[in-house]
């Protein structure tokens, strides 16, 4: 078929062994034994997956994913989604059970899943969209039919799918490790109206898969649960309720939460101004607050946690021409189990500071610092009101900034602003003492300079954020977790991310795959280049979140706040030029210069001005910003055909043309890819399995593997490719290019 004539020589090749195969049955065990042996790893796996047309091998490699550690399979999901999404049914079948079986032991799996499975098929037609396996595979997983089989109930389920009408029908995470007292169990079952009918289906999901996919059945198509009425009968006739259950319990705070950064950026984006954008920014994400802790969050975390506040005035909007990327910190606590662990109980903000700059906001109230007191039966009776909304967009209340009018004028007890995301953090606090949540805190002071650190940078309207990435992050940490009202307790973290929205982060995470890849091929061959993957979560085809790289500034704030030379600033940050902190920080400088230089050239990344490579407190430079790689450029201007960016300022850190560092620049080139060259199939195949059935203007034309292959130089010795480094190095400098686009990039965007 189509693979096969993609494929070229490899796949030709496997077509006549498979001829062989079937009159030789003895090449079956070879290949039994590549399984079995010790060579055999998940990319291996994926490699086999994508090319064999043996569903026997399909379904045997299937079953193999169980067997790798779940890290490692991770790494390779967009990979899997996007095969599931665009390829036979075979390669579907054989992935299925896998992907089924981790959503049902993970929320956080889950969820990734449903957002790659639609973002990778956003490309197909409407029509066809609707119908296919992907778009199938993510209702299920959203349908929450897909609890832990652990999890089901404390008592035997009836297999029947019969109703049982004990308060055990509420989702499992509710129960474990608290006690409830009955009030907040009827509370917490009209909040979760969504999850109860799941919750009783559970014994017949486990028992016959088959018959329970799509449809329900007859049986428990009418439900009255004790906590509920007879009000929320679900029948076909009253179709709203049936709109709440698509939305269920065990992801909805998640998913909510992520919609709501999502929202905020949305309504950034109409405003004209980065000061008005970051005032914005700070009045909605104290909204926010009013909603945390809950069991909420970031899915860019290596730990477990769960977030309980998010100091909303250190908050910046990044520099962007249309939309409005912003960065928050994050305070979280961490936990054993997001899932099962108790949310952290809401500690009220003690430090209340009158607003004396209350005007600032955009509604100009008196500002009023009593804290509204609330007892945890008025918290829990506020929740009755969810599941009235047949769409969540309203379960949030930070659609309207009014509402901050509402509360300066009168103590106000409204459901809106203390509604949370989920009904936890109310069951954990087992007293009934008030819980106190204070209105003054959203009138902390806007004006506050958002760094009270001495630091090199000063504010700058234009670039709200360049005074904020340029603090250290320790200090940062201290200074934040001293303000905190959960700063005592000993497993607080703060943590970062970027929420993009408007934005197609596909091809980003795409460039993040190959540059982990790459980085463990160079630690694996002993070659010190040094390179920052950061993490990329696509969440839709137009929004997602990035890990930010901490104590880094672009060169274009380096410049522009420093007004020095690149060297000179080298030269007062880290010392003169025989110091030791110098000569490390020149060091990292060229280590990691190799190692972006053959990132440039490899994946051809475009777009190189100084607003997109970061410079980090150590010395090393960071790109970021893969929008233009492969076979895309940006406006299709034709510049830079220059390999990758090396000016004069950068040969001027490494010690001119002449020195020794130099030198040392361009050995690092040529090993990093004389071992690149050994492993260039597991580069290879993280493009070739995205370009099925993709859009995206990075596989723009029909040569760009082919190009990427021969980027690689397979067929020269290691003396010609000492030229090739050379020449491209060569090329690099001399280039007229760099210059020629660094200037058009001043004269449209204002960068240096």
């Amino acid at each position: 078929g189509e693979e096969e004539e993609q494929g070229g020589p490899a796949a030709s090749s496997a077509k006549s062994a498979r001829r062989r195969q079937r009159h030789n049955p003895s090449k079956q065990s070879w290949l039994l034994r590549l399984f079995e042996s010790k060579l055999f790893d998940v990319s291996m796996a994926i490699s086999y997956l994508h090319n064999s047309k043996e569903p026997g091998v399909q379904a045997y490699i299937g079953n193999r994913l169980f067997s790798f550690p779940d890290s490692e399979v991770d790494f390779y999901l967009p990979q899997l989604l996007n095969m599931y999404v665009h390829m036979d049914t075979e390669v579907g079948d054989a992935i299925r059970p896998y992907l089924l079986n981790r959503c049902k032991s993970s929320i956080t799996f889950s969820l990734l899943s449903a957002w790659l499975l639609g973002a990778y098929s956003s490309d197909m037609h409407i029509s066809t969209q609707r119908h296919s396996r992907g778009t199938k595979l993510r209702k299920h997983i959203l349908s929450d039919e897909l609890k832990p089989a652990g999890t089901t109930s404390e008592a035997p389920r009836p297999i029947s799918g019969s109703v049982s009408d004990s308060p055990l029908s509420s989702p499992p995470h509710c129960r474990s490790h608290r006690r409830h007292n009955s009030s907040n169990v009827d509370a917490s079952l009209s909040f979760i109206t969504g999850s109860v009918p799941d919750g009783t289906d559970q014994g017949e999901v486990f028992f016959s898969p088959t018959k329970r996919t799509h449809q329900r059945s007859k049986s428990d198509a009418t439900l009255v649960t004790s906590g509920l009425g007879a009000s929320l009968k679900r029948t076909g006739s009253n179709p709203k309720v049936e709109a709440v259950h698509e939305e269920p319990d065990r992801l909805r705070p998640q998913r909510e939460f992520v919609k709501s950064l999502f929202g905020i950026g949305k309504r950034l984006a109409t405003l004209p101004t980065k000061e008005q954008k970051t005032q914005r920014l700070i009045s909605e994400l104290s909204l926010l607050n009013g909603k945390l802790p809950a069991r909420v969050w970031l899915p860019t975390a290596d730990h477990q946690h769960h977030v309980c506040r998010v100091p909303h005035t250190q908050a910046v909007v990044l520099n962007s021409k249309d939309k409005a990327p912003y960065i928050i910190y994050v305070e979280v606590l961490e936990c054993e189990s997001f899932e099962t662990s108790p949310v952290p109980v809401r500690i009220s903000e003690t430090r209340i500071r009158t607003a004396r700059s209350a005007e600032n906001l955009d509604c100009g109230t008196a500002a009023n610092a009593n804290s509204s007191i609330m007892t945890s039966e008025h918290r829990a009776g506020s929740f009755s009101t969810v599941p009235n909304y047949d769409n969540d967009d309203e379960a949030w209340a930070t659609d309207d900034i009014g509402q901050l009018q509402v509360e300066g004028e009168a103590q106000t007890s409204s459901s809106d602003n203390i509604s949370q995301f989920s009904v936890d953090s109310i069951t954990s606090l087992e007293s009934k003492e008030p819980v106190f949540i204070a209105a003054g805190d959203i009138r902390r002071r806007l004006s506050e300079n958002l760094a009270q650190t001495p630091t090199t940078f000063k504010r700058d309207p234009e670039d709200p954020s360049a005074v904020a990435l340029k603090e250290p992050w320790q200090e940062k940490v201290r200074r934040i977790r001293e303000a905190s009202p959960y700063g005592h307790l000993p497993n607080w973290r703060l943590l970062s991310v970027i929420v993009k929205c408007g934005d197609d982060l596909r091809q980003e995470l795409l460039a993040y795959q190959v540059l982990k890849q790459l980085q463990s091929i160079w630690q694996q061959e002993r070659v010190p280049l040094w390179i920052k993957p950061y993490k990329i979560l696509v969440m839709s085809s137009d929004s997602g979140m990035i890990e930010p790289v901490l104590n880094a500034v672009s060169l274009h704030q380096v410049r522009k706040q420093s007004q020095l030379s690149l060297l000179d600033y080298f030269l007062q940050e880290h010392g003169s030029f025989t110091t030791e902190a110098f000569l490390t920080a020149q060091r990292n400088f060229v280590q990691s210069c190799a190692g972006y230089s053959l990132i440039c050239y490899l994946l051809q990344v475009k777009d190189r001005h100084n607003g997109n490579i970061l410079l980090d407190s150590e010395g090393h430079i960071i790109h970021i910003d893969f929008g233009f790689i492969l076979s895309s450029s940006p406006r299709n201007l034709g510049f830079e055909t220059s390999a990758f960016k090396l000016t004069s300022e950068f040969v001027d850190v490494m010690g001119g043309l002449d020195g020794d560092m130099f030198i040392y620049y361009k050995m690092l080139m040529l090993q990093g890819l004389i071992a690149a060259r050994k492993h260039m199939e597991k580069v290879l195949q993280i493009v070739e399995i995205m370009q099925q059935g993709s859009h995206l203007p990075c596989f723009h034309g029909s040569s760009t593997i082919r190009g990427l292959k021969e980027r690689f130089h397979m067929s020269l010795t290691e003396e010609q490719l000492q030229l090739l480094v050379e020449q491209l190095v060569d090329g690099s400098m001399r280039s007229i290019t760099t210059k020629l686009y660094d200037s058009f990039q001043y004269v449209t965007n204002g960068i240096m």
